[in-house]
């Protein structure tokens, strides 16, 4: 699994120092995208990694109803895709590099993605703003194409509520899926709600970390929590976790 570069130092931290999001960032330079890659607990996961993201959301995209349900979605009775809508600095990172990030992420020439109309919830598109969007998008497309011997089947579609084209939150227990996974590390951060795991910079990080394989968790947790500025009951919570994988990698090679 690719592992793509962490923001460096983080200074956004609210008022009670539990709860750290990208608050001091000014808003002219927050952009946001729409990825759909198969499963969107994976595309968040690794759009996490990316230094200059700095919020993900799990949802749904390009149905025919709205606020639908995962069990509708899933069900395949409403016209959406698992999606992932991102946040991100333009000045760290471009619309265009997310775009040749999303082709490394999974694989935009299964033939399961050529069924993109209601009868499948997982699909491989890209949700475009604007024209430029969808130019860089495409121009991208046709970038990663060269180096294929099979057509990718991804979808670049327009987004818009003009045409009936929205972004819907998926529940809680589907936004930051790994992170949730390690609950005492969510309380370490206050984090409860579908909104604070949403608005929260560093629970964006710690999820693409701990999607990781064992050892890389190993590798990038001890970074993460010290370039970050966390609580301090969340600093021990890490070094709990770390020393768990320890132990259960060694208890698997011995």
């Amino acid at each position: 699994m690719r592992y793509f570069k962490l923001l460096g130092q983080s200074k956004a931290q609210d008022s009670d120092n539990t709860l750290l999001t990208a608050n001091n960032i000014p808003a002219e330079f927050l952009c946001h995208a729409i990825f759909a890659g198969d499963k969107f607990h994976d595309v968040e996961a690794a759009y996490g990694r990316v230094e200059g993201v700095v919020k993900t959301a799990t949802g749904y995209c390009g149905g025919n109803i709205r606020k639908p349900s995962y069990r509708e979605v899933s069900e395949g009775r409403t016209g959406h895709t698992e999606a992932v809508k991102i946040t991100y600095d333009k000045r760290v990172v471009s619309y265009t590099s997310l775009c040749d990030i999303f082709w490394e992420i999974h694989d935009p020439t299964n033939k399961h993605f050529l069924n993109f109309g209601l009868s499948t919830h997982l699909r491989s598109a890209i949700f475009c703003s604007t024209e430029e969007e969808r130019k860089q998008a495409q121009e991208s497309k046709i970038r990663r194409q060269m180096k294929l011997n099979r057509r990718i089947l991804t979808k670049i579609t327009p987004f818009s509520k003009e045409i009936n084209c929205e972004f819907f939150l998926a529940e809680n227990q589907h936004q930051k899926y790994y992170l949730q996974k390690y609950y005492k590390l969510c309380q370490s951060l206050n984090l409860r709600s579908t909104q604070q795991f949403v608005d929260s910079y560093i629970a964006c990080k710690f999820n693409g970390v701990l999607a990781l394989d064992g050892e890389l968790i190993l590798d990038k947790l001890p970074q993460l929590s010290t370039t970050c500025l966390l609580p301090k009951q969340c600093r021990s919570t890490c070094d709990e976790i770390i020393q768990d994988l320890k132990r259960s990698l060694i208890s698997h090679t011995s």
